[in-house]
Parts: structure tokens; sequence; C-alpha cells
């Protein structure tokens, strides 16, 4: 798992707009003063063979090029940020507001307004230093400049068509559910790798346990497992973060459960002052989820977008059933990976820190009630729902979450009898929920 706050801070950086076209900006002024220098330097000398390529017009015609390169340029930037606008209006509404993260991360966004903005400060810049023959004053063109400024105007040009081709395509819910796909296959693999040991029994809290508070409020966005060693190290104790990734916490209260480490002895004043300040210092919180540490944010957008296609305003069971084909996907990459809470020991195999972790069950009721809830009367919704439970009994060769599984298949047989459908179709579903049952009951028990 990544440190909290390095990939808090990246993360951060990751999804907002302005970082890459202010960098942009400030190296497309620096250039714009630095070129026309060397203009001046190497004016005349350069041979007629690269002659031919630069711009070759007085100082007028010069200025002319500039200025429209830089009026239109701020025009095609403004239309820019508006068509990004609209797309996230649409997203937030037709979709769900938690996707609203994919478009501002998106580096092709970045990159096309960085492109936009540098050729508008490059050739205001390069404006200041063209001169006329004016009051007996040597005119001066610098030629490199114009025609640097010219090339950017016609990268800009073509950044704008493949920017509307970009757009069409990220605003299908099919592209913003592969991206989401892709955060939430990042996030497993990155919290719970593939060679995680299996997770062993808790350590049992010891007398003289101390609650440790938040000090602010906000989702627990990552932690920094480190700084969380260090900090029980530090003061001979235990700690047991209590809250997931993506919880909510609240200034004042309880998050971290702390003991000291041998019976007999406590944790005196100064030490836990020291270790709810040292604890506090290594999570990070923000005002929204992010999908660093967070494995249940990604299935909460997909869930989200499902929910919201089978809504009555809506009513779109077809994305719901795509939704739910990424849910079961992600599902069945968790089965195999020990999902669920971490322990960390100190460099003598003791047990210092436990993180709370979701569990597959958690994701499964998280992936599943919704749709159950809003989509069972639809049969194409409910015979995916019960191809997920098929496919992750399927996966689960070990046959560790039978229970689970068929807790869901007798919610399903529940939610399919109350449903209003025809004796028939009614009756295909129940014989597909059936066959499940027989492949559940077919695995072997651990």
């Amino acid at each position: 798992m990544l440190n909290g706050r390095a990939a808090h801070w990246l993360d951060a950086l990751r999804t907002q707009l302005w970082p890459l076209p202010v960098l942009a900006v400030a190296a497309a002024v620096a250039l714009g003063v630095a070129l026309p220098a060397l203009d001046s330097g190497i004016d005349g000398q350069l041979p007629d063979s690269v002659g031919v390529l630069l711009f070759s017009g007085g100082g007028e015609a010069a200025r002319a090029v500039l200025q429209s390169i830089a009026g239109s340029l701020i025009t095609v930037t403004s239309l820019t940020f508006s068509l990004t606008v609209v797309t996230l209006q649409l997203a937030s509404s037709q979709f769900s507001p938690r996707l609203l993260r994919t478009f501002t991360a998106d580096r092709f966004v970045h990159g096309t307004l960085a492109l936009f903005l540098a050729a508008f400060a490059f050739a205001l810049t390069v404006l200041r230093s063209v001169r006329g023959e004016t009051n007996g004053s040597t005119a001066f063109v610098p030629e490199i400049s114009v025609t640097v400024a010219f090339a950017l105007a016609i990268a800009s040009v073509v950044g704008l068509v493949l920017f509307l081709a970009h757009l069409t395509r990220e605003i299908r819910v099919e592209t913003m559910m592969r991206r989401v796909d892709g955060e939430t296959r990042d996030t497993i693999d990155r919290v719970f790798p593939k060679d995680r040991p299996l997770a062993g029994p808790p350590p049992i809290p010891r007398p003289g346990g101390l609650p440790i508070t938040a000090t602010s409020s906000g989702f627990l966005t990552s932690l920094d497992k480190d700084a969380l060693l260090a900090a029980a190290v530090n003061s001979r104790a235990v700690v047991r973060v209590d809250r997931e990734p993506g919880s909510s916490l609240v200034e004042g209260v309880p998050f971290a459960t702390a003991w000291p480490l041998e019976t007999g002895t406590g944790l005196g004043p100064d030490a836990r002052e020291e270790l709810c300040r040292d604890v506090n210092a290594a999570v990070a919180t923000g005002f929204e989820r992010t999908s660093v540490q967070d494995v249940g944010f990604g299935f909460r957008q997909l869930v989200d977008v499902a929910a919201r296609a089978l809504s009555p305003g809506i009513n779109d069971p077809t994305t719901a059933v795509h939704v739910l084909g990424h849910l079961s996907a992600l599902l069945c990459r968790l089965v195999d990976r020990d999902p669920g809470p971490e322990s960390v020991s100190d460099d003598d195999g003791q047990v210092r820190v436990v993180l709370s972790l979701p569990g597959l069950p958690a994701l499964m009721d998280l992936a599943i009630n919704q749709a159950r809830n809003y989509g069972a009367g639809d049969p194409d919704v409910a015979r995916r729902l019960l191809d997920l439970l098929h496919e992750v009994a399927f996966c689960d060769a070990r046959g560790r979450y039978r229970d689970v599984v068929k807790d869901h298949l007798d919610r399903m047989r529940t939610a399919i009898a109350a449903a209003d459908y025809s004796a028939p179709e009614r009756r295909r579903l129940l014989d597909r929920a059936q066959a499940c049952a027989a492949d559940v009951e077919a695995a072997p028990e651990m």
C-alpha cells in the first residue's frame, strides 16, 4: 500500500485541471522572452535553406499574425472550458456526481488546455519584441519566434479536433465504466496485491486501552503504514484503526484504538498525547473519497451508475447489466487476494498495527444490494445478478465465500418471488438460481 501523505497529494495533484496548464504558461512566457533574444543574436546569420522556412514578413505583418494567434486561441480556450463544463454537468446528472473525478483527472484534457494557453502566452510575449521602423529606430522581426508561434497555432487547431473526438468518446457510459474499472483494478493491486499473506487472528486488546479521536472531519482518504508503525513502536503500544479508507471521520470522535504492548503497563498522559498526535498525522482526510487506498470507492461509483440507470426517470436496464459485468470482474479479481484487515508487524514479528480494510462480503453487499433492490423487477438485471453470483462461486475454488454467495442467492430468490414476472419467466430465473446454488454446494470447503 502506498504511504498515505505522498499518495494523497499526488492524487490531489492528478485530479486538478490547473497544474499542467500553469506550468505550460510559465514555460511559454520564458520561451517567449528567450527566443527573441536568440533571434536578435543570430539575425542574418542563418543559411538560406533554413531562412526560407521562417517567417519572412515585416513588422506589421508579424504583429498581425501574433495578434490573430493570441485572440483566436483565447477564444478556443474558452470554448474548450465550456465543453468541459458541459461534459461534467452531463456526467453528474446522467450517471453519478462521483464520476467527475474521472474527467478532472483526464490527462488529454490537461494537455489540450496546456497547449492552447501556452500558444496564447507565447504569442502575446513575442508580440512585445516586434518593432517597426518608427522615429529612426531599427525594425526587428523575430523570425524564429513568429514561426514557432505559427507552428503552435497549427498544433492547437489539430489539438482542438482531437479534443472534440476525445470528448465525444469520453461522455459514453461504456468509456466511463472502463475508466472506473481500470482505476479500481489499480487500487486492488495496491491494497490487496497477489502476494498478500493470509491475515492471522487479530491481537486481543489489553486493559488500559486508549480511544484515539480524530482532529479533523472528512473522508479518510489514506493511511501511512510506516508512520503508524513508528508511532506504535515509539509508544510501546498496539494501534488498531477502526475505520476503513473511505469512511467519514468526525472531529472529536474516536476512529482508532490503542493499548499497551505488555500486560501490566499503561500509557502515561504524555505518551497518550504523543500517540494521538502521531496517529492523526499518519491519517489523511479530504472532502471527497479517492481511489488511492479506497477499494470501495470504485465499487461505489459503478453502483451509482447502475442505480441511476434503474431509476424511473432514466429506465436504462442495459447500462445496469453492463455495470454488473464490471462489478463481477472486480469481485472475481478479489476472490484469491484475501481482502480484509491487514496486520503490520515490527522487526521482531510482533503485530503493532491493525488496519481495517474491506473484506469480500462487504464489497459483495455494496455491489449487489442496490441493484437487487432497484432492478430485480427487470428479468435481464435479475439474470445478470444470478450470473454474477455464479461467476464469483466459480472463481472461489476453495469455497471460502460459500456462505456469502448462498446468502445472496436466498435474497435473490425472495426478490424474484416478489417481482411481477410471468410464470414462465419466474420459473426460468428460479431454475438459474437453483443451478447456481448447486455449483456453490459442489465447491470444496476450506
